[in-house]
């Protein structure tokens, strides 16, 4: 008697489209990068004053509106000295983010020696009125030429 049909690939088509999705949406979703530079014309090493620049961009990938309220950051520097920052909003605004929109802002960080890092959260709240928070994954802040 003649092999029947393979079961994985009657398996498979039974699966629903929704299990071939690599990343399920959420219902509140930000998605964080940030870019960061050292700043030369505004550093003055022989002060031990270096200041970085970091662009952060934050894209609404959840399937609803998304406010951010507020930021606290962990900021490190090469001593082990950390330093925290809250505050309300990002350069002075709470951008309300639509599904698929994107804020983009700059702001900037000095620090006593030429490498650092920083890390935080974005306090958020959904259109259902819930908080939620985004966290923002460590990066690092280094002059040039001053890791090997």
């Amino acid at each position: 008697m003649p092999p029947g049909p393979a079961l994985p690939a009657a398996r498979h088509a039974a699966q629903p489209p929704s299990a071939h999705r690599e990343r399920p949406l959420k219902p509140y979703d930000l998605t964080v990068t940030v870019v960061p530079r050292f700043v030369p014309e505004q550093s003055d090493p022989a002060e031990q004053q270096y200041v970085f620049a970091y662009t952060v961009r934050i894209t609404n990938t959840g399937e609803h509106p998304a406010q951010v309220i507020s930021r606290h950051w962990i900021i490190t520097d090469g001593n082990q000295r950390v330093q925290e920052v809250r505050g309300l909003g990002v350069v002075g605004q709470q951008p309300l983010l639509a599904p698929g929109e994107t804020f983009e802002y700059t702001s900037g960080c000095p620090l006593n020696t030429p490498v650092g890092t920083m890390r935080g959260t974005y306090h958020c709240v959904g259109e259902n009125g819930i908080p939620f928070e985004v966290p923002i994954t460590e990066f690092l802040l280094a002059m040039p030429r001053t890791l090997h």
